[in-house]
């Protein structure tokens, strides 16, 4: 059971799987924002100059623009919410992680003309020097 524990944890906390949840979220929130739109402002916006009745913005133009709003604070509290959680979980990712081993050089100076050749070159290939051992 332990080990479907780890298993799990280790499939939840991949970066491509907390990306994708999060991008769920956030459509979710944006799309509130959207409806909000579309509803509150430009269908009865549309309904008033098609049918040249301008009395649908008597007293609801400003719940409209307040629920518009709201939906737009909603949006960008989720938003922070979430990346403070993805700070988070990210600073615990890291915590784990060994620092990497500082990789074998792979070139050395030539000490002829100072170019950069391969560690096993016995010969320059820019100046043709013999190199030591």
């Amino acid at each position: 059971m332990k080990k479907f524990f780890e298993e799990f944890k280790k499939f939840a906390l991949r970066g491509n799987v907390l990306d994708m949840a999060i991008g769920i979220i956030i459509g979710g929130a944006f799309t509130a924002i959207v409806t909000a739109l579309t509803t509150n402002l430009i269908q009865p916006l549309l309904t008033a100059i098609l049918t040249l009745d301008f009395s649908v913005f008597t007293g609801n133009l400003g719940a409209a623009v307040a629920a518009f709003l709201t939906a737009i604070v909603n949006f960008i509290l989720t938003a922070l919410v979430l990346f403070i959680i993805l700070k988070a979980v990210n600073g615990m990712m890291n915590l784990k992680k060994k620092p990497e081993a500082p990789a074998a050089p792979t070139t050395k100076k030539c000490p002829f003309c100072k170019s950069d050749i391969a560690i096993e070159a016995t010969r320059c290939p820019h100046c043709t020097s013999q190199l030591e051992e």
